[in-house]
C-alpha cells in the first residue's frame, strides 16, 4: 500500500492484526520478557483463584502455632504474627494488591490519556488550561500526593484507589500530550482533517490508535511503581486495614517478628519485589517489541 492510497476499514484491521501478531512475536522471543509474562501470569492465576490453592482460612489464627518457622509441617510458608497460615494470606492478599495496584492505573489511564490527547491536539486554551494544572500537581511527588488525599479521605480500598488515581493522572496527561502533539502533524491526520472529519473521529481512528502503544508501555512501568505505593500506603494505615489479608498491611504486622522469624517477615516484602519488578520488566520488553527497530 503506497503512502497516498487511502486506508481502507478493512486494510486497517488487517494492518492491526499484523502489528500485533509482531509486537507477540518479538515478545515471545525475548526469553526475559517471556520468563517475566510467565511468572506474573502465574502469580495472576494464583491469586485470582485463591480458594483452590489455598490450604487454609487466611483469617483463621491460633496462638499455639504463632510465628511457626518456613516448612514447618502443614505451613510450608510458616505463619504470622496470628498463627495465620502465610501461604493463603499471601494468596488472598495478593487479590487486594495487585486490585489497588493496577485499577488506579486503568483509571489515570482512562483520564490523564484523555485529557492529554484534548490538549495535543486542540492546543491554544485548552492545551494551557489542561497543562498548567497539570504542572500544580507536579509540584507534589506522587507518593506525598496520595497520602495527603488518603490521609484525608481515611483508610479503606475506595480511597486507597482514588488517592493513588489522582497521583498518576498528571504524567500520564504530559506523556499523552507529547505523543499527541507530535502525531498531530502527520500527513495522515493532516489528510484526515483535510477530508471534513471531525475532531473526535480524528482523535479516535488516528491519534488513539498510534498513540495508545505508547500510552500502555508507560502505563505497565507505572503499574510497578502502583503496585510499590499501593503497599506503603497500607503498611502506613493508609490502605487497606487489618484483618484484610494484603501485602503491605502484611509486612506491617510482620514487622515486629523480623527478630524472631525474619524469613517469615520478609516474605509479602518479597511478593511485593517480585510483582513490582515483572511488571517493570514487562514494560522494558513491550518497549522493545514495539520498537520500529526491534
Amino acid at each position: 500500500m503506497s503512502a497516498q492510497e487511502p486506508l481502507t476499514k478493512s486494510s486497517a484491521k488487517r494492518m492491526g492484526r499484523g502489528y500485533i501478531a509482531s509486537i507477540a512475536m518479538r515478545m515471545f522471543e525475548d526469553r526475559l520478557t517471556l520468563f517475566v509474562a510467565i511468572l506474573l501470569g502465574a502469580i495472576v492465576v494464583l491469586v485470582t483463584f485463591a480458594p483452590l490453592f489455598a490450604t487454609y482460612d487466611p483469617y483463621a489464627g491460633s496462638v499455639l502455632k504463632r510465628l511457626a518457622p518456613v516448612a514447618t509441617e502443614g505451613h510450608f510458608l510458616g505463619t504470622d504474627e496470628g498463627g495465620r497460615d502465610l501461604w493463603s494470606r499471601i494468596l488472598y492478599g495478593g487479590r487486594l494488591s495487585l486490585l489497588v495496584g493496577t485499577l488506579p492505573v486503568a483509571i489515570a489511564l482512562a483520564v490523564g490519556g484523555t485529557l492529554g490527547m484534548l490538549a495535543g491536539y486542540f492546543r491554544g486554551i485548552i492545551n494551557t488550561a489542561i497543562m498548567r494544572t497539570t504542572d500544580v500537581c507536579y509540584a507534589f511527588p506522587s507518593i506525598l500526593l496520595a497520602i495527603a488525599i488518603a490521609g484525608v479521605l481515611g483508610s479503606g480500598f475506595r480511597n486507597a484507589v482514588i488517592a493513588l488515581s489522582v497521583s498518576f493522572v498528571p504524567p500520564i496527561v504530559r506523556i499523552s500530550e507529547s505523543v499527541t502533539a507530535q502525531i498531530r502533524h502527520y500527513d495522515y491526520v493532516e489528510a484526515a482533517r483535510a477530508s471534513g472529519a471531525s475532531a473526535l473521529t480524528v482523535l479516535r481512528r488516528q491519534i488513539l490508535i498510534n498513540a495508545i502503544g505508547p500510552l500502555i508501555v508507560y502505563a505497565t512501568s507505572l503499574t510497578s511503581i502502583s503496585v510499590i505505593l499501593a503497599a506503603g500506603m497500607s503498611f502506613l494505615g493508609l490502605g487497606i486495614s487489618p484483618p484484610e489479608a494484603e501485602w503491605g498491611s502484611m509486612l506491617n504486622g510482620m514487622r515486629q517478628a523480623i527478630w524472631v522469624q525474619p524469613l517469615n517477615a520478609a516474605i509479602p516484602g518479597a511478593m511485593i519485589f517480585v510483582t513490582s519488578m515483572c511488571f517493570n520488566l514487562l514494560s522494558d520488553g513491550l518497549r522493545r517489541a514495539m520498537s520500529v527497530r526491534a
